[in-house]
Formats: structure tokens, C-alpha cells, sequence
């Protein structure tokens, strides 16, 4: 599988040969939805907690006396039948929403989640990227020429009618705080290191932008699996 490879400024400068072990996967829908589900049950976090009898604040006397009232026997105003007790079978800080999931299995589904960009044409491959200074607007530069001249190239009139929201996903083979700080400032876009790639975010955003360099540590990485 060949795809154009382009500079930051959205100009053919090359192709690549894409590995079909790893670019040219076939879906899979119910492993997708498998690690989507387990990524996501795994990040929740358990807010809700609610308290019991004996954990709410007072009720340490007894209402009344046992007898002699008129009243049913009361032995503390916690109780979950009175206003301000106790809650009974309400959500607890200690459940566990933990999936498990193979790590072969969790790989592959990311291969899937790849193999689609590809295949859907939303995978785009750069020479490289650069910024010498952490400056927003130069990011918005580069995004915006790949948005005009690759990713969308309809004219302006037909993307106004269709309201194309920005969407992109850019995964960067080594750490580079420039490039991440100017491109965390644009909506729409999410700039991760490589070694944080996950299906979950390959999903989210509509267009995957890689570097060259990032595909080659790719299929190193899970041509071997």
C-alpha cells in the first residue's frame, strides 16, 4: 500500500510503501469495540459515593425510649428510613469498573484502528514536523494549509455548507515541548507522544496526521507481535 507523503506546507514531496501487517489490517468490529470498551472502563474514575448509617454524621443517641410512646422503636435518627440517614444500596467509592483485555488483542485492535485511517484516506504522512518556537499561530498554519490543500479540497463555499468541524490527531515520535504546547492551544486538534498511542483517541478524532519517522517506529513496533 503506497500513500503521498507531504511537507508542512501540504506539497507532495514523496511516497511511502505502507506494512499491510500493520496499515493493511482487517477489521474486526467486536475486538474494536472490546478494547474501545475496556480502555474506557479502565480511565473511569468512581465519584460517586454515597454514605451508610453508620458513616453520616449524629445519630449517636436513641430518639425515644424503647417503650411506653406510642411510636415504633427508633434506635438512631440515621437510619435509612428516616430524612438525613443513611442510604441504603446507593453507588460506592469502592467499586470496580476494571476490564481486562489481552495485550495481543488490545494491539491488534490497534492495528484495526490504523489499518481504517488508511484505508478511509484520513491517514496522512509528513516529511517531518518542526517549530522552532512554541508559537500557536504558526501551528495553525501548518494545519491549515494540510486542511486546504490534502485533507480537504473542496472549495470554500462547499466547506462552509458542509460546517467541517476540525478534527485532528497527531502523533509525535519523540518528545518535543514546542510542538506540543503550540498545538494544544488549537481546538480540535491533539498532539500525543508515540509511545501513547491508543485506540481510543486514533477513534476520536476524524484525521490522523503521522511523520514518516513515526510510521518506521509503527511498523517496528507491531510487525513483530
Amino acid at each position: 500500500m503506497k500513500i503521498k507523503v507531504y511537507n508542512q506546507n501540504g506539497e507532495t514531496v514523496g511516497d511511502q510503501e505502507l506494512n499491510p501487517g500493520v496499515f493493511g489490517v482487517e477489521i474486526n468490529e467486536g475486538l474494536v469495540h472490546q478494547a474501545v470498551t475496556a480502555q474506557m472502563a479502565n480511565q473511569r474514575q468512581v465519584l460517586a459515593h454515597t454514605k451508610t448509617k453508620g458513616e453520616v454524621r449524629g445519630g449517636g443517641r436513641k430518639p425515644w425510649r424503647q417503650k411506653g410512646t406510642g411510636r415504633a422503636r427508633a434506635g438512631s435518627s440515621r437510619s435509612p428510613i428516616w430524612i438525613g440517614g443513611g442510604i441504603t444500596f446507593g453507588p460506592r467509592k469502592d467499586r470496580n469498573f476494571t476490564k481486562n483485555i489481552n495485550a495481543k488483542m488490545k494491539q491488534r485492535a490497534v492495528l484495526m484502528a490504523l489499518s481504517d485511517k488508511a484505508k478511509s484516506g484520513f491517514l496522512v504522512l509528513l516529511d517531518k514536523i518542526e517549530l522552532p518556537e512554541a508559537k500557536t499561530k504558526k501551528a495553525n498554519e501548518i494545519i491549515s494549509s494540510l486542511e486546504n490543500k490534502v485533507l480537504y479540497k473542496e472549495s470554500k463555499e462547499e466547506k462552509n455548507k458542509k460546517k467541517i468541524k476540525r478534527s485532528v490527531l497527531i502523533f509525535i515520535e519523540k518528545k518535543d515541548e514546542n510542538i506540543k504546547r503550540a498545538l494544544g492551544n488549537l481546538a480540535g486538534v491533539q498532539a500525543l507522544n508515540l509511545n501513547n498511542i491508543n485506540i481510543v483517541d486514533i477513534l476520536k478524532y476524524r484525521d490522523l496526521i503521522l511523520t514518516v519517522d513515526a510510521v518506521k517506529k509503527i511498523e517496528e513496533k507491531y510487525s513483530k507481535k
